[in-house]
């Protein structure tokens, strides 16, 4: 892992969203590296389950007792959250396609999920290069518009810590909710 790819701080976007996640609720932060999304979650009253594949990263959050992690390969092993439903799902700069469906599963009625992650273009900036990280353009929303309610869809070329092409969604399980202002 490298700084440039995870970042130490929450994303702007998870952040401005997480409000939305039902309160109190149980949030899983998958493929969560070391944890910046859970602590994050937790600050705000959720209880969040942190998964990542990288046992050293998830060192970072263990031990917090409204975090609770799990070491899995997501991609390799078996999806270790059948049968489980969050109030929301969190998921930034990771992407593995064969997930979608055990991901939009896992979302309780009237649950969020929150999804940011690079997307093709992203190869001028540097990594992810290969085409099996990158989201095509407009991938998420045509993934989740019939399924969801779309609260907020973003895609392009983002400044940040330095330019990083990206796509963005966050989306409700359910009917439309009240939007807060400042969301």
């Amino acid at each position: 892992m490298t700084e440039t790819l995870y970042p130490p701080v929450p994303s702007p976007w998870i952040a401005r969203f997480a409000p939305l996640i039902p309160a109190g609720g149980d949030v899983l932060d998958l493929a969560c590296g070391g944890g910046r999304h859970a602590r994050l979650l937790t600050s705000l009253g959720y209880t969040v389950e942190a998964v990542d594949k990288d046992a050293a990263a998830l060192t970072q959050v263990a031990g917090s007792a409204s975090i609770t992690t799990r070491q899995a390969d997501l991609e390799g092993g078996p999806w270790p959250y059948y049968g489980r439903a969050f109030h929301g799902i969190i998921v930034s700069r990771y992407l593995w396609r064969l997930l979608f469906p055990q991901i939009f599963n896992c979302i309780e009625e009237g649950g969020i999920l929150i999804y940011e992650t690079f997307m093709e273009g992203q190869q001028r900036y540097g990594k992810p290069s290969n085409p099996a990280h990158l989201l095509r353009p407009g991938e998420l929303i045509e993934l989740t518009h019939k399924r969801f309610t779309v609260i907020a869809f973003e895609q392009g070329v983002f400044d940040g810590d330095q330019p990083h092409v990206m796509q963005r969604i966050c989306v409700r399980r359910g009917q439309p909710l009240s939007i807060p202002p400042g969301c």
